[in-house]
């Protein structure tokens, strides 16, 4: 089990990038109710506004620190180097580990267009891997039927690993809710799985280095993003710096 650390208004897994890889795996083989949070400035914010949905998210069994801000966020609180956890990166590795370990993966989330083309992806680039099931919810609030019409059909496709594409923070309140119900490893992949199909385009290396590729997605969605890039990235740089300041005052005494 991965420790945590306090970022701010989230508590965030910590450990190297293969040692999370390591840990979902396990989750995964065991079979048990779990599930994985891909931690972004998004996230952090959300969880900074909605008490709720901070506890749902410290709750999961992993929170990854997923954008560069978030993983250099453990240097200036906690004087810790910390690999990047980005979903971009993970999902190719996982979908590579599960086929290795033959485990079944499901796909819970997205368009009936973009799960299309996952399968065709996956087929090609991981020929080995089992897909447990695939489903694109409606877009709207499902009824109590609905709910356990899709609980029961992970369950019976014994799926390991279910990668739900809903979107901060409805997939972290989705996964919540169905914990202790499926039984599975959940994962939250979000925008992840444009990318992997080519949807959307990721950031040059250049840009993710320099914790810039938020701006690359600004300029693909810039009607969708803007709003929440111009309040959430400048309200975590102004939290984070004050956190910093405070810290460095209560560690030269005048705070007890």
């Amino acid at each position: 089990m991965l420790d945590k650390k306090q970022i701010l208004s989230l508590k965030v897994s910590l450990g190297s990038y293969s040692s999370f890889v390591s840990e979902i795996i396990r989750l995964s083989l065991q079979k048990t109710s779990s599930y994985v949070c891909i931690a972004n400035v998004h996230m952090l914010i959300e969880a900074q506004n909605n008490p709720s949905f901070r506890i749902l998210i410290d709750n999961a069994n992993i929170t990854c620190p997923d954008g560069m801000p978030i993983a250099k966020s453990f240097k200036y609180l906690h004087n810790h180097e910390q690999d990047r956890v980005d979903g971009m990166s993970l999902l190719p590795t996982l979908l590579a580990e599960a086929s290795i370990k033959k485990l079944s993966v499901f796909f819970y989330g997205g368009s009936e267009f973009m799960l299309e083309r996952t399968q065709e992806l996956v087929l090609k680039n991981y020929p080995y891997l089992s897909i447990a099931g695939m489903i694109s919810p409606p877009f709207r609030d499902l009824n109590e039927v609905e709910t356990e019409d899709i609980i029961n059909q992970i369950n019976a496709s014994n799926a390991n690993l279910v990668f739900v594409v809903l979107g901060c923070p409805k997939q972290e309140t989705w996964m919540a809710s169905m914990f202790g119900k499926i039984h599975a490893c959940m994962i939250g992949i979000g925008g992840a799985l444009p990318v992997f199909v080519g949807i959307q385009k990721r950031a040059p290396q250049w840009m993710q280095k320099n914790s810039l590729e938020w701006l690359h997605r600004l300029s693909q969605e810039p009607k969708r993003l803007f709003k929440r890039y111009l309040f959430t990235n400048s309200q975590f740089v102004f939290i984070l710096i004050k956190k910093v300041i405070f810290n460095k005052i209560k560690s030269n005494g005048f705070i007890k």
